[in-house]
This record gives C-alpha cells, sequence and structure tokens, in this order.
C-alpha cells in the first residue's frame, strides 16, 4: 500500500509549513528575540543589568528605554524557546483579528503600561509604612512573558470559552486561567518575576474593561500606517494582515461600554462588570458603537443578552443567501465592484476564513465585508 502522502513529508517541510502560517507581527517578534538571544549568546554577552527593567535605574535615571530592551532580551535558551511557543498562538490569533499595525501597537501599549505597573507596584510595596520589600526596587526583570500573559488574559476574553486547559493536563476556569499560570509558574520554576507576571495580567485586564480606551487610536491611524511608501514592501508580505480599515462587526469582547465619558469611566456599570468577571455572549446590535481593541469579529461577548441558536443562524443565512441570489440575477458587474468584491476577499481571508466559505459568504452579502462576516461566523457558531 502507498504510504500516507502527510508521513512523507519531511520535517523541514513540516517546519516550513509552520513558519508560513505564522503572520508578519507575530514571526518577525520571534525572529527579533531569537536572533537577539542568538547575538548575545555568540558574543559572550551577559551585562543584563544594563538593559533589563531595573526600577530603581528608571526612576533614578529616567532610562525609560529598559521598557523595551528587557522585553526583547532573554536569559537563556530555554526562556527564550518557551515565551516563543507560547506567543504563536496568542499572536496569530490575535493577529487575524486586529491586523498586523493594530497587533504591533497592542504590544507596545502592552509593554509601556506594563513597565508603569511595575514600576508603581515595585516603589509602593518597597517603601510602604507597614512591611516594607525593599528589594523589589532592584530586581532585575527580563523576558517577553509580561506581554505574554496581557496577551493571554485579552485572548482567553475574546474567545469567550468558558474553561481552558493547563499544560492538557486539567481545565480550570477560563476567568482563572492566567491566576493559575501565575500560581504554576512560581513554584515550577526559579528565577520568576512574580510582580512582571502580575502587572502583565493586570494590563490584560485593564485593557479589555475599557480602561486604555483613550490611549488607542482610530482606524484612520492603522490607514496611514499601512499606506505608507517605505512599509509597502512589509504590506505586501503574504503574512501581512490589513486592519480593515479599524471596523468592528458588532461589539466584540468588552466589559464596558467604550462610549462613557472619560468622568463616568468607573460607575455602577463598571464595577458590576468587574463582579460578574467573564460576560456571557449576545448578539450585537446596529446601534452599538466600534470597540477599537477588538476589531474583526461579528462575536460578541457581554453581560447581558442571550446568543442566537443554530437554527436561527441558518434561517438568517438562508434569508440572506436567497435575498443576495435574487439580486444577482439582474444585477450587472462592472470592472470596479469585481475589484472591489476581490479585495474584500482577500482581506476575509488573511483574517483566517477559508477562501470557498468567505467567497460564498461575500457573495451572499452583496459584497459587504460585515455581513459576510456576520454569515462565517455563523456558520462556525
Amino acid at each position: 500500500m502507498r504510504p500516507n502522502i502527510v508521513t512523507e513529508a519531511g520535517i523541514s517541510t513540516r517546519l516550513n509549513q509552520w513558519w508560513s502560517s505564522i503572520p508578519f507581527i507575530t514571526s518577525g517578534v520571534v525572529l527579533v528575540c531569537g536572533v537577539i538571544y542568538l547575538l548575545c549568546l555568540l558574543i559572550g554577552y551577559d551585562s543584563y543589568a544594563e538593559i533589563c527593567f531595573l526600577p530603581s535605574a528608571v526612576a533614578s535615571h529616567f532610562q525609560v528605554y529598559r521598557f523595551y530592551t528587557s522585553v526583547l532580551f532573554h536569559g537563556s535558551l530555554l526562556h527564550v524557546l518557551f515565551n516563543m511557543l507560547a506567543l504563536v498562538p496568542l499572536g496569530i490569533e490575535l493577529e487575524r483579528i486586529m491586523g498586523s499595525v493594530r497587533l504591533l501597537f497592542l504590544m507596545l501599549l502592552l509593554a509601556t503600561t506594563n513597565a508603569i505597573l511595575h514600576l508603581v507596584i515595585a516603589f509602593l510595596v518597597a517603601y510602604n509604612p507597614l512591611y516594607p520589600v525593599p528589594y523589589l526596587v532592584n530586581e532585575c526583570s527580563i523576558g517577553f512573558s509580561g506581554v505574554i500573559f496581557s496577551m493571554i488574559v485579552i485572548e482567553t476574553s475574546l474567545s469567550g470559552v468558558q474553561s481552558r486547559s493547563v499544560f492538557g493536563l486539567f481545565n480550570v476556569p477560563a476567568k482563572w486561567y492566567a491566576w493559575i499560570l501565575l500560581v504554576l509558574f512560581q513554584f515550577l520554576a526559579s528565577n520568576i518575576s512574580l510582580l512582571g507576571h502580575l502587572c502583565g495580567i493586570l494590563s490584560g485586564f485593564a485593557y479589555t474593561y475599557g480602561l486604555f480606551n483613550y490611549l488607542l487610536p482610530g482606524p484612520s491611524f492603522y490607514s496611514s500606517i499601512e499606506g505608507l511608501s517605505v512599509l509597502s514592501v512589509c504590506v505586501r508580505h503574504p503574512g501581512f494582515i490589513l486592519c480593515t480599515g479599524g471596523t468592528t462587526y458588532g461589539q466584540l469582547p468588552t466589559y464596558s461600554n467604550t462610549s462613557a465619558a472619560p468622568s463616568t469611566l468607573i460607575n455602577e456599570n463598571f464595577l458590576r462588570n468587574i463582579s460578574s468577571w467573564v460576560p456571557s455572549r449576545r448578539t450585537p446590535t446596529t446601534q452599538e458603537q466600534e470597540d477599537p481593541r477588538f476589531p474583526g469579529r461579528a462575536r460578541t461577548l457581554a453581560t447581558a443578552g442571550t446568543e442566537p441558536t443554530a437554527r436561527e443562524a441558518n434561517a438568517n443565512l438562508h434569508a440572506r443567501h436567497t435575498a443576495a441570489n435574487t439580486v444577482r440575477v439582474d444585477a450587472t458587474v462592472t470592472p470596479g465592484q469585481a475589484d472591489t468584491f476581490d479585495e474584500e476577499l482577500k482581506k476575509l481571508v488573511g483574517m483566517g476564513f477559508e477562501k470557498t466559505q468567505a467567497e460564498v459568504a461575500l457573495a451572499a452579502a452583496d459584497g459587504d465585508p460585515n455581513v459576510a462576516i456576520e454569515i462565517l461566523m455563523s456558520q462556525q457558531s
């Protein structure tokens, strides 16, 4: 019997297929961290005190560059391998939803807020009058794991799952997943920065609860970045995912209303949402405003409401498909419309949808990408 084709593929082929499936920014971060570690290994660089996140140095000498150098450097081969293997699935999921430029901005934002929280908490705990812990301001931290913990919180909120598997051994409630990982790593590994990981979790929750909304640029910012001529080579890269104009197809995983004014950001609803931890799913309404934190998905999470049944979703899909077919019988397609259709189809494929399904959904939606994504997500539900 002829052997299965899959078994004939070599390890190098499988690695190439796996690497080509990783989007642009995620693979770029993996490359940068890997190359930096290899260069340090080759030249014998081990002066991590110069580049790590050291609260005392940041405060006394205003060495803000440590916010970012500490994220890119790693202390051992196991350290960089574990962090990058953890980053890849999270980065793939978030980059396909948000787009490449938006994910890069998110990583920079999380690295900054993690460092600020780390700095503030370290000094508060080190110099508190009740039980001072002075060593925290002299703790030298490096590694991408703080940002990874933030991404775990965001991706868990975005997925809407009720439970998560811990190393494939046992399942835990999704709302406790990041906290359980925090505790496990402290027991299973040495030289782990508890405060660095804790600040990553806090930044992730702050982002999902909308506390960073006023730090997020509008859709035009991402579009202008993607339109820069100096980045044209990057944009044309097969793994580069456009932000699709920053349009949100429904109000996606959110714990607070993004339209709230700054003075009313912390109110009864916000505190009630904090206590609920993980919201339930509901169907987005046309009146809901764009949420700049989680673009690109029609699946919605919120603190109230219900999700349509599979029968209702199939009925809506059939009605849309029938209506679209009726319109297309007498319609004439111009070359400009065909080009627009192809562009929207490429965007849907870039977001991770299967090409044939995306083409059918886009046709059923009369070329409207918002409706097409709703159709595709209803099929996956």
